[in-house]
């Protein structure tokens, strides 16, 4: 059996202590060798391409430490780089998998993860003049996988060469470049600083710790250029990081719906070294989950983090659960809606299932060119916990639309066109004109026939806007911005995203962002509020949303019978 094989059927079997996801990516390997070259997965496996790569690996010498040695892979790597070179498209000597996600906790090999691919398919994979990319968030960032190339170039003669003997590859390190001498090709180090970043064609290209990213810049950078090739890779190597709105953590979801099967890519290959929800995170059984490169030193250096993390928690803490565990987590859950509750909470529901029903609005109004928004909340009738659709639209003048992209990091481009956001284009372009919401809502009102209960708003920056919004003819109320006034709808609010209760359409990406900005703060008597930690952030849908909960939950003390709520209680205890 190959050493890919192997190693999955080791994996399943239960020889090793794996988590969940790497387990979820040696089944699947499995599972597309029972059907290869069929209609439905036009892929087949070659164990003698998939072991190329593992044995050009184990030519190299590893340089660092007391004294060269030979290289020898880890088993989760022959696992990794055999997969990329053996499984190919049927009838062709062409590679299936075009993207790879590899999420490990630190040291655990991610630079040589880098450096060994891009070595061997500069010089060794049989293509000519190939363009090799590793990329970070800055050129110096990316070097440090150049850096693990020029240790191998410089240990082995063949590689680097002699006085009189050219080597294989030759190093340019004020270029931030290697040159393939026996391709043609090169190796190099981009970032976002690099001059000119446009007009690439990488047949390899490496993302370097893609957590740090704060966009998915230099990612599509890679991919969009590999359009026209007719086999390529980029890969992403990266731990868990801190932010959980990142391009990463995007990619990183994504990747688990492959793996369960729930998305059929076949050219994203997948692997996830990580905890299970439910592991006791201080018992050091299950830490190498997260690190697959476990050896006696980073079991001593983890029980070391561990005492550090357990009795100082807060920042410590964190760093311990997202580097050493490998695991995405917010600061301190408590203070933020919980994201995956939030995206369990997406639906295929829109405005065309709620036609002809009440609804109440809530509205979050800026002085300025920032962001405003309203969000519509509806009951949705029947069950024992009441849930709610929230509909939202914002708005933006059109001037400021290009500057917020870059200052916010985010796709505001993206969601106008998905007709998520509208930008103003009166008051010069540069301050948003509240006629544009009246005139949005008048719109809805009508295309849905809705019945519109009470709009609830924001009184900053409402005065001129009052006599608009009571030609509606529903109560329009003022809801004071404060954590004393916003305390219960806020808590119901984020409590009921908790229950799976609060449910939104799952292609508002501009919602969801503006959610998981959302952090509670607290005055001095422990009420809350929302607010957002950066500058940059927006959470002004929510702010709207939270608003018009408001009022529906004033409504709903309003309305219930207390007869009919025991009845419910009695039947959901099984006792009527």
């Amino acid at each position: 059996m190959d050493r890919v094989t192997q190693y999955a059927q080791d994996v399943v079997d239960g020889k090793y202590t794996k988590g969940r996801l790497e387990i979820l990516a040696c089944k699947r390997h499995l599972n597309d060798l029972k059907r290869q070259d069929t209609d439905e997965f036009p892929y087949h496996w070659d164990a003698d391409q998939a072991s190329r790569m593992i044995d050009f690996s184990e030519t190299l010498t590893l340089a660092e430490g007391e004294e060269p040695q030979p290289m020898k892979l880890y088993a989760f790597q022959d696992f990794v780089f055999g997969s990329w070179n053996g499984w190919l498209r049927s009838g062709t000597p062409y590679r299936r998998f075009r993207t790879s996600y590899m999420q490990v906790a630190r040291q655990n090999g991610k630079s040589v993860g880098n450096a060994v691919p891009s070595m061997y398919y500069g010089n060794f994979a049989g293509y000519q003049y190939p363009q090799i990319y590793v990329v970070a968030t800055k050129e110096q960032q990316a070097k440090i996988v150049l850096k693990e190339c020029y240790k191998f170039i410089n240990a082995d003669r063949d590689l680097s060469g002699t006085k009189t003997k050219p080597g294989l590859f030759t190093i340019k390190d004020y270029k931030s470049e290697i040159e393939c001498n026996l391709t043609n090709g090169n190796i190099k180090a981009l970032g976002r600083d690099t001059e000119s970043i446009d007009g690439f064609r990488p047949f390899f290209g490496s993302v370097d710790e893609y957590h740090k990213h704060k966009t998915n810049q230099m990612y599509k950078l890679l991919s969009d250029g590999t359009k026209k090739l007719k086999q390529s890779l980029i890969s992403v190597i990266t731990t868990a990081g801190f932010d959980i709105n990142s391009p990463c953590k995007e990619l990183y979801d994504y990747c688990v719906k492959v793996l369960e099967g729930r998305i059929p890519d076949e050219t994203q290959f997948v692997f996830i070294a990580q905890l299970d929800p439910d592991d006791d995170i201080w018992d050091e059984k299950n830490w190498p989950k997260a690190n697959p490169l476990w050896t006696d030193e980073t079991l001593e250096n983890l029980r070391n983090d561990a005492v550090k993390a357990k009795e100082m928690q807060g920042t410590e803490l964190r760093n311990f659960l997202t580097k050493d565990l490998n695991m995405w987590v917010q600061m301190a859950d408590e203070d933020y809606i919980n994201a995956e509750n939030w995206k369990a909470c997406a639906s295929d529901l829109t405005l065309e299932d709620f036609r002809g029903q009440e609804c109440v609005v809530g509205l979050d109004l800026s002085s300025g060119g920032d962001l405003t928004s309203l969000a519509l909340e509806f009951q949705i009738p029947g069950g024992y916990m009441p849930k709610v659709f929230l509909h939202q639209h914002s708005f933006i003048p059109k001037m400021r639309l290009n500057e917020h992209i870059l200052t916010d990091k985010a796709p505001y481009d993206i969601w106008h066109r998905q007709g998520l956001i509208t930008a103003t284009e009166t008051l010069a372009g540069v301050k948003t004109d509240y006629k544009y919401i009246i005139q949005y809502l008048k719109e809805l009102r009508d295309q849905y026939n809705l019945k519109f209960k009470a709009i609830a708003y924001d009184p900053h920056n409402a005065d001129t806007f009052l006599a608009d919004l009571e030609e509606f003819g529903c109560d329009c109320i003022e809801i004071v911005q404060s954590a004393k006034s916003l305390n219960t709808p806020t808590e119901d609010f984020k409590l009921s995203v908790d229950a799976k209760s609060v449910l939104y359409n799952k292609d508002d990406g501009l919602l969801t962002w503006c959610a998981l900005n959302a952090k509670l703060t607290y005055n001095s008597f422990k009420e809350m509020k929302i607010d957002k930690e950066h500058r940059t952030e927006r959470i002004d849908p929510i702010d709207a949303a939270i608003d018009a909960h408001k009022i529906v939950l004033m409504n709903r003390e309003n309305e219930i019978d207390i007869n009919e709520s025991a009845d419910d209680y009695l039947k959901m205890m099984g006792w009527d």
